[in-house]
């Protein structure tokens, strides 16, 4: 224990001696581990974020859409969602007849250009039932949602996500009781929905969205088709049954290739299968900034090893053993690694804080593991060659040395 605690105070002692040199060589260290365990973080967080999207919108759904959406082994395939087939209103009456379905909502999406008296900016149309808001947790910050009389009247009323009423009237609660025009087409604003957030990473911006009665908004959709079926059921239990009952009905009219019957937890297995991907890509190109902060530690201790020939000398002479000397550059260079990567978890914790007043993010007991796990390991792995250089010096050749 004496003897290692000797080599411990003996690297401390140089390191105090060189500070300038410990730093610079501590914080190529420092940058790797901080970008890996920033991204990790940044990972964990985004998955959450996903997670908590498709739960604010519930998970016991059933989402009909047009084409194959997603392949055999779970993923998005190519072309599914938006081409192909579009669902009729004969359609949706047929799948209101499943039994374990609570709620079945049609709905017909389209960009449009809103304006309101303040400005005008581009929205989402969703021409859908009454059904739309309980089946999505959608709840009305000021006025109030369409009801299904307001459908079967035609109504022109609508209910705005709170981001585009903010941008077209200046405010969302001023603006129930005015009117929103959209391709010569006015109607009378009677609710402001509360904020569901998203619109990030390719997901949709439910607070830019304009639900309308979709009976008063057939001069968008001369064809009265629908381009998605959302069916909620009481219990989660309910969905395989739903989901089989729904493709008989369906498989009537169109071909097997044509329309997709999936539930939300595919769909996020899907999403977070992708990001999980991409994450680990950009923890990999991060990790090559460790891979460089440890050849530098390398190079460092390597002119270390050159700079103090004479005193490994002196030291051999007064009887320290090869083996010595390697312990001793080795241990230096284990330490080095460790100061960096416990600099760069501070710097991560204090960047966390800072990224968390705007997303999620977090670090997880597994990602400081790791951190110090492979920052050692760099100490080690790139400390050998010198350590070793320096072991195999003679006392002779080191002492006489310039």
């Amino acid at each position: 224990m004496k003897y290692f605690l000797f080599i411990f105070k003996s690297a401390l002692d140089d390191f105090q001696r060189n500070k300038v040199r410990t730093i610079l060589t501590s914080l190529g260290i420092l940058i790797g581990v901080s970008s890996v365990v920033i991204l990790m973080a940044l990972g964990l967080g985004l998955k959450q974020f996903i997670k908590n999207q498709f739960e604010s919108l519930g998970t016991n759904q059933v989402i009909i859409m047009p084409g194959k959406l997603l392949s055999e082994s779970g993923g998005f395939s190519r072309g599914g969602g938006f081409g192909g087939v579009r669902f009729e209103e004969k359609d949706i009456i047929s799948l209101r007849k499943i039994k374990e379905a609570s709620f079945v909502v049609p709905e017909f999406i389209k960009t449009v250009t809103l304006t309101g008296d303040k400005d005008s900016a581009i929205g989402t149309l969703d021409a859908t039932t009454a059904d739309i808001f309980p089946v999505s947790n959608f709840e009305a910050e000021f006025g109030t949602v369409f009801l299904k009389t307001d459908v079967e009247k035609r109504s022109k009323v609508a209910v705005l996500g709170p981001k585009i009423a903010g941008k077209i009237f200046g405010s969302t609660e001023d603006a129930v009781g005015k009117t929103v025009k959209t391709q010569s087409q006015s109607f009378k604003v009677i609710g402001v929905l509360k904020s569901k957030g998203g619109g990030g990473f390719g997901g949709p911006d439910l607070d830019s969205y304009f639900y309308v009665p979709y009976k008063a908004a057939f001069v968008f959709n001369p064809d009265k088709k629908f381009y998605s079926v959302t069916i909620k059921t009481e219990t989660e239990e309910m969905i395989p049954a739903v989901k089989e009952e729904a493709k008989r009905i369906l498989l009537k009219d169109y071909k097997k290739d044509e329309f997709s019957v999936i539930e939300m937890k595919e769909i996020l297995n899907a999403v977070t299968a992708i990001f999980a991907v991409l994450n680990s890509i950009l923890v990999a190109i991060a990790a090559i900034s460790l891979l460089v902060g440890g050849i530098g530690i390398m190079n460092i201790m390597y002119v270390s090893v050159m700079e103090r020939v004479r005193e490994i000398g002196i030291r051999r002479v007064l009887g320290a053993t090869g083996k010595d000397i390697l312990h001793q550059f080795l241990t230096e260079a284990i330490l080095l690694s460790i100061m960096g990567g416990i600099l760069g978890l501070l710097f991560s914790f204090i960047s966390i804080l800072f990224i968390q007043q705007f997303f999620p993010a977090y670090i997880d007991f597994t990602a400081v593991i790791i951190a110090l796990g492979v920052s050692s390991t760099i100490g080690i792995v790139f400390g050998v060659f010198p350590a070793r250089r320096a072991s195999n010096l003679t006392p002779v050749e080191a002492i006489r040395y310039e």
